[in-house]
Order: C-alpha cells, then structure tokens, then sequence
C-alpha cells in the first residue's frame, strides 16, 4: 500500500531541494526531473511510466465499482470521480497551456468520449453539479484520458531545459486556460488564474503537476474504502 510519508515525502523533499540549484547547476537539473518523473509515475497508472510496481493511482482503480466511482458518502466529500477529474484537468491545463505552451489533451472528440461536456477544473462545482459530473463520465474513457495527459507531460518534463526551471508561466497561458474554459467566471474557480499566474515553472511542476495530485487521490482511496469496493 502507499504511504505519503515513506513513499511519498522523502522523495518531494529532495526534489525541491534540486530544484533551488537546477536552473545553472547541471547535475541538480538532471537530478530534478528524474525526481519529478518519479513522483509523477506514483501520480499514474503504471502503464503510463512503465513502473514496475503498483501505483497509488492503480491502489485507487484497482476492483474500483461503478458505485464507489460516482458515490458521495456525505456533503463533506466529494467522489472518486470528481477527484480524478479535477486532477487530471488541472495537469492537463497547467502543463501544456502554461509549461509547454501548446493545446490541451482535452479537445470535443475526448468529451464525445467521456460523456460530459464540462471543460473546467470543477472547483466550483456544488454537490449536485459534482454526483452529475460523475454519474456522467464514462468511467474507462476517463482512465484513458488521464493516461493521455499522463503521458503528454512526460514528454513536457523530459524535454525542459535548465533555462526554463525559472521562467515565469506567460500572460498568454493563462488568459488561454481562461478561454478556453479550464476556469469559470466564478470566484471559487478564477482565483486559480492568480495563483498559477503568480508561479515559475518550477512553482508549477511542485504544484499542481506533482503535491496537488497526491492529496487528491489518497482523498479518492479513502472514499473508495469508506464506500466499499
């Protein structure tokens, strides 16, 4: 089983620690994005990196129901679901919009796929609106889409230089995450264009790419077992 303090904390420490040096120290550069590929692996099925062994996300999948996919125990919690979503919208956007500065993953054929026709990260989202989100998504198309977006921001980590570990994200990224719907208009949603505005790329690849996810979906393991397989 993963455990964020053994598995997890040792390896996100160190890879701060790399980053402080990476953008004129060579050798911490490379040790970074091996950190950052490693602690990004965890963050995935094992399909999309290879890993030998089981991830926390394949703990999350594995014998994962319909039931507890789309369940909300209580109004404190959110679904599996939700959490998968919003994580994997969230490193979508923020790595390629605002790291590679290229198009999204998600495009109209991936929400033909998915069933659903939200675009944005679901921060705002009431009760309601998250149980229809998750009653909607095609929950195999949804594994699919998170495994492309996992593997496009592979390619985007192994191809940064040492120059980039300090660039500021552009104007431009985040005024398109904004158009291109990855937020709403509403406060508990735009408040991340300021926050991710604010970041380096650096900033970005400790949160939301790496610390953010894993929060998220030890969440979505909890919920799973509270629920039942």
């Amino acid at each position: 089983m993963f455990r964020v303090s053994t598995d997890w904390n040792p390896i996100q420490a160190e890879f701060r620690s790399s980053l402080a040096d990476a953008n004129h120290d060579a050798a911490r550069f490379g040790g970074a994005i091996k950190l950052c590929l490693k602690l990004h692996a965890l963050l995935h099925a094992g399909q999309v990196s290879g890993a030998p062994q089981p991830t926390l996300f394949d703990e999350l999948w594995d014998d994962l129901s319909r039931t507890a996919f789309e369940t909300m125990p209580t109004a404190k919690d959110e679904t599996v679901a939700w959490s998968i979503w919003h994580i994997t919208r969230i490193e979508d956007l923020t790595a390629n919009l605002l790291i590679a500065e290229t198009k999204q993953v998600l495009d109209d054929a991936w929400l033909a796929r998915l069933g659903v026709a939200v675009r944005d990260t679901g921060n705002a989202m009431s009760d309601d609106e998250i149980l229809d989100l998750s009653r909607r998504l095609d929950m195999d198309a949804l594994y699919e889409y998170r495994a492309a977006v996992g593997i496009r921001t592979r390619e985007i980590i192994r191809r940064l230089e040492p120059k980039d570990i300090n660039r500021k994200v552009s104007r431009l990224g985040i005024e398109r995450i904004r158009i291109e719907g990855g937020v709403t208009d509403q406060k508990d949603s735009n408040w991340l264009l300021d926050y991710w505005g604010s970041k380096t790329v650096a900033g970005i690849l400790l949160m939301p790419v790496t610390r953010h996810q894993v929060g998220h979906l030890n969440e979505a393991v909890r919920l799973k077992n509270k629920i039942g397989v």
